[in-house]
């Protein structure tokens, strides 16, 4: 038995050895898991429609008022769902992308099991209920746990378990929106900001196999059905270039509006955190009272605007009703997703400006469903920063190709001006308050957390501001630095002299000696640096100035020299860094493994390791060990056997 297990396993390392092909088969398992994922999630959504469906109709026959009903839904929703993610997983809360992008960044892609079932269940619950979210966030999230998990499972190393992460979410969105190619795009241009072949084939390999899963049996229809519409007039593309600067000003007025709700709750709602969704509920069905359709998904509603069945300020109000319904829903603690009211609050400004074109330009324009189709895509666009996803996916959902060239100029134009007027995204808006800033670049945030203090010399070369011209040129020459700092009688910064100065005037020393001192060469230092700026800042100005060294000033008010800052050391930081946050998402991946983790090398002298505590530590307290002047060690974390 034992000769066979071994066998088995020794086949096992030859095929992981493949990395390619490997992957390509953990993305079909990946893809699989999260087709089933995603019938689970839709018919989850549905009975719980129809359980929260009751409510209104018994308040009505027992009460004989069905606006309690109506109201008390969404409150019933979030009442059951606020402890259950309070106490098993709060970051199902909100719309689940920002923290599967978090996992990617901050922990090598490790995304614990039950997020998958907690998201899965208290989104059911949430849309169900009337909560003013979409499905596409809570898929995305189960998905990427189940990547996770399969990954965890399996021991992948950070760098996989991203991939795999990815191809769950590209699974999931395109098994719910039945679209195999958007699916990808989405994982790649969102999740992980990176188009390589290596990670692209898995990635696709699982969009595809979960959409075969999801289509099996929920059937192969695109999510909207929408007559076919075309371009009737190439001066219409004007109409749509307006459309998509009201798309964009809707997108930012959405972000923001949902930033600011989230500030809200977060922090000047004095309310107990469970309770909170249930509070929004409240709100939510408040507003559903006299504008059902901001209600759950708001499909058949869209289906109207599409087939332009509503018209004049209706329009209007749905598309601000929407977005107060749902920041409300997702920032008092409501698990959903923003990629269905984006496309709700897109179709309606569609609608609104068709209506506008088709009364201003009644022979030149097509009809309002027209112009809410390419709204749709316009606003996820923008809300998104994600361009290529949100056309393709438009296309793909209404598989209407003569379309496309309104809906590439209208969701371009909408996009840019999202990211003129705000640089994050609906995504990456959340992300920056957590501290992590994708636009940037690992490179900046790495460099943003350590300030100039950390890596300051507190020697440097000087010279005072009177010395002659004949001595200054001796020192320039002598030093090895690219310039020299020149300081009054009380070393306060003066200016800078650099060595081209030498250079220039070399040939003319003699002359020069009795008529020039150093503060009639030195230039004004606008590179000074101060103790408390960050090394991003210092990155800045050497890439600015072209030099190897910085001088540090005590204050922007105080010019008194008090260190330099040396080219060298900062990379020196950064690669230290670099490191350090490699083999602590190593780390942290590993922390959870059910078996012994391997050395995690961080530098030279330095490791990380997982060791069994020998039995006579047990019941004693680590400052009664003394294990870093007994044995030269640090403990990072402690894990605990399960039953102990």
């Amino acid at each position: 038995m034992n000769r066979q297990f071994l066998r088995v396993a020794a086949a096992y390392d030859r095929f992981r050895g493949h990395e390619r092909v490997f992957s390509l088969a953990v993305a079909v398992a990946i893809g699989v898991v999260a087709g089933f994922g995603d019938v689970v999630v839709q018919l989850s959504i549905h009975y719980a429609t129809l359980f929260f469906g009751l409510l209104p109709q018994f308040a009505e026959r027992v009460l004989h008022v069905r606006g309690v009903g109506v109201v008390l839904a969404p409150a019933l929703g979030g009442l059951i769902i606020g402890p259950i993610i309070f106490r098993f997983a709060r970051e199902a809360k909100g719309h689940g992308v920002p923290e599967v992008m978090a996992a990617v960044i901050r922990r090598g892609g490790f995304i614990r099991p039950r997020v998958a079932f907690v998201k899965a269940f208290a989104s059911a619950v949430c849309i169900g209920s009337g909560g003013s979210v979409g499905r596409e966030g809570p898929i995305i999230q189960v998905g990427s746990s189940i990547g996770s998990t399969i990954g965890y499972l399996l021991h992948m190393p950070p760098r996989m378990m991203r991939t795999f992460v990815a191809c769950g979410a590209a699974g999931g969105i395109a098994a719910t929106f039945n679209a195999p190619i958007a699916g990808p795009l989405f994982a790649v241009e969102i999740i992980l900001g990176d188009f390589g072949f290596i990670q692209l084939a898995p990635i696709v390999t699982s969009s595809v196999i979960a959409t075969v899963i999801s289509r099996r049996f929920l059937g192969d229809e695109t999510a909207f059905h929408v007559p076919s519409y075309a371009l009737l007039n190439p001066a219409e593309l004007i109409a749509y270039v307006g459309l998509g600067i009201a798309c964009g000003v809707c997108a930012v007025l959405f972000i923001r509006t949902l930033d600011r709700a989230e500030r809200i709750f977060e922090h000047r709602i004095r309310f107990p955190e469970p309770l909170k969704p249930a509070l929004g509920g409240l709100v939510v069905g408040g507003i559903g009272l006299f504008l059902p359709q901001v209600f759950g998904m708001g499909y058949a509603t869209m289906d109207q605007a599409l087939f332009g069945k509503l018209q004049g300020m209706l329009l209007v109000l749905l598309i601000f009703a929407k977005m107060l319904a749902t920041s409300v829903t997702l920032s008092s603690g409501g698990s959903g997703g923003v990629f269905a009211p984006s496309l709700f609050m897109g179709a309606m400004t569609g609608g609104a400006v068709g209506e506008a074109a088709k009364v201003l330009f009644p022979a030149a324009t097509a009809s309002s469903g027209a112009y809410a189709l390419v709204g749709m895509g316009a606003m996820v666009g923008a809300a998104t920063h994600a361009p290529i996803t949100a056309i393709v996916m438009i296309f793909e959902m209404t598989n209407d190709y003569a379309i496309i060239l309104p809906l590439m100029i209208s969701t371009i134009v909408a996009v840019l001006l999202s990211n003129h007027l705000n640089n994050e995204s609906i995504y990456t808006h959340k992300l920056k308050r957590m501290g992590i800033d994708v636009g940037s670049g690992i490179e900046s945030n790495v460099l943003r957390g350590l300030t100039v203090r950390s890596i300051m010399r507190p020697d440097y070369d000087h010279v005072p501001h009177d010395l002659p011209f004949n001595f200054l040129l001796d020192t320039l020459l002598q030093s090895s630095r690219s310039r020299i700092a020149v300081v009054d009688d009380e070393q306060r910064l003066v200016g800078v002299i650099s060595r081209e100065l030498a250079q220039k005037f070399l040939s003319d020393r003699n002359l020069l000696t009795d008529m020039i001192i150093a503060r009639d060469v030195a230039t004004q230092d606008t590179s000074a640096l101060v103790p408390e700026d960050s090394l991003e800042t210092a990155l800045l100005r050497f890439t600015e100035f072209n030099c190897r060294e910085l001088y540090v000033i005590a204050s922007r008010n105080d010019p008194h020299i008090v260190g330099m800052v040396r080219k060298g050391d900062l990379l020196d930081a950064y690669q230290r860094e670099m490191v350090k946050q490699e083999a602590g998402a190593t780390f942290a991946y590993n922390i959870n493994r059910p078996r012994r983790m391997e050395t995690v090398q961080v530098m030279d002298g330095y490791a990380i390791i997982e060791v069994e505590a020998p039995h006579r530590f047990s019941g004693k307290a680590i400052r009664e060990l003394d294990l870093r002047n007994r044995f030269g060690i640090n403990i990072l974390a402690i894990k605990r056997l399960s039953g102990n």
